[in-house]
């Protein structure tokens, strides 16, 4: 039993950094993106109102990102909840980043290698 437990935690880890990683790769091109807008249109001469349309929903879109990744944040802070109840506490699992030392739970916290890139 606990081995299946492992098994479907170290699965549903590798999905969820995977999704962390999309979602911040994609905040990085939409900012680039949006950035390079004004760019493009002084390069190309054009004068300021051309664009603003384009330039308006980029900042949208990047706005909608960091909101999901604040959503997603989210659910992997309930998903570390989860692995606590099913009794996988001390489950080694997580990227190499790591997680603001006022975001542990305690100093002297048993979890090795519980880093979190996006938590």
């Amino acid at each position: 039993m606990l081995k299946q437990r492992r098994d479907a935690a170290e699965n549903l880890a590798k999905r969820l950094f995977a999704a962390e990683q999309a979602i911040d790769d994609a905040i990085c091109r939409v900012s680039d993106l949006a950035g390079y807008m004004p760019v493009a249109r002084t390069n190309a001469g054009l004068s300021a109102v051309v664009g603003q349309n384009a330039i308006a929903q980029a900042a949208e879109s990047l706005s909608a990102l960091v909101a999901a990744r604040g959503h997603l944040v989210s659910t992997h802070n309930h998903l570390a909840e989860t692995r606590d109840q099913i009794g996988l506490r001390t489950m080694a699992m997580g990227s190499t980043g790591a997680k603001p030392a006022e975001l542990a739970r305690t100093k002297d916290e048993n979890i090795v290698n519980m880093a979190d890139h996006a938590a």
